[in-house]
């Protein structure tokens, strides 16, 4: 009981809210009190819950600020859902950081990150981890109507469906591995979340590179792919790196997609002290 309490006393002493423009709250936790501040922006089926671990080993370096993005978590949601209301919610916790922030991008969240940076919010470097984009000699995964898709399952309340389809469709996971997780003890979770793949299927497009807008992203960037992670991802990390003007490849030795935070968090504390002046 003691350990329960304590638990929801340090979530409640860490977790801060900001406004975004359009009224809607955006939840973060704060980890460390000193050094460059480095915002954690999750991906799909996440979280801040997933970007926790790094959070919590990057505070003895930077203050780290973890948050919820609108629809997940304890964060807020406003209709009509679009990507610049997402670029918003990143300014308004920008805003609260102050300047000279550093942006951790997972997966889909490094898009948003990189669409936030050409959008010329105050952000001054970035970590991508394994955004996936497809390089130019693979064809389009996505079918142009998933995100009407996905709108039309949330709308009829089959959030298992919307789940699924995403998996196979925007994931690109075998339909036989998506039938086998169906009673997995997380799959709950991934439904909580369903409402905002649609979200997400709005920000990744059809997964192809926005040449023209990567060229506006001028900030210290480190573009990261584990080692043992999907040839897809792999391939995306390394194009991407070389379409960013300030960019930078790191591979890290035995990892996968799944964040490891004692081998991501150096990578992100060399770049925030770059990019913070010290």
């Amino acid at each position: 009981m003691q350990e329960t309490r304590s638990l929801k006393e340090e979530h409640e002493s860490r977790m801060k809210t900001v406004h975004s423009a359009d009224g809607t709250v955006i939840a973060y936790d704060q980890f460390g009190d000193q050094g460059p501040p480095v915002i954690l922006v999750a991906g799909a089926f996440n979280t801040r819950a997933t970007t926790d671990g790094l959070a919590r080993t990057l505070q003895n370096d930077c203050i780290a600020l973890n948050l919820d993005r609108r629809g997940r978590g304890e964060s807020g949601d406003t209709a009509p859902y679009s990507v610049d209301r997402e670029i918003e919610d990143l300014d308004a916790v920008i805003g609260a950081a102050g300047t000279d922030v550093l942006v951790f991008g997972y997966s889909s969240g490094a898009l948003l990150a990189l669409r936030a940076a050409a959008a010329r919010s105050h952000i001054a470097g970035l970590v991508l981890y394994e955004p996936p984009y497809r390089t130019s000699d693979m064809p389009p995964m996505i079918p142009p109507d998933l995100v009407a898709q996905l709108d039309d399952l949330i709308a009829e309340g089959r959030r298992g469906d919307a789940v699924e389809l995403y998996q196979t469709k925007a994931i690109g996971m075998p339909a036989e591995v998506v039938a086998q997780m169906r009673n997995a003890p997380f799959r709950p979770a991934l439904e909580a979340l369903a409402h905002t793949l649609a979200y997400e299927a709005r920000l990744v497009g059809d997964l192809s590179l926005p040449e023209e807008l990567l060229k506006s992203v001028t900030v210290p960037t480190r573009v990261i792919a584990g080692e043992n992670t999907s040839p897809f991802m792999l391939a995306a990390a390394r194009s991407l790196a070389e379409a960013l003007p300030a960019a930078r490849f790191v591979t890290l030795l035995g990892q996968s997609h799944d964040i490891d935070p004692g081998a991501t968090a150096p990578v992100v504390v060399e770049l925030a002290n770059e990019v913070g002046g010290k």
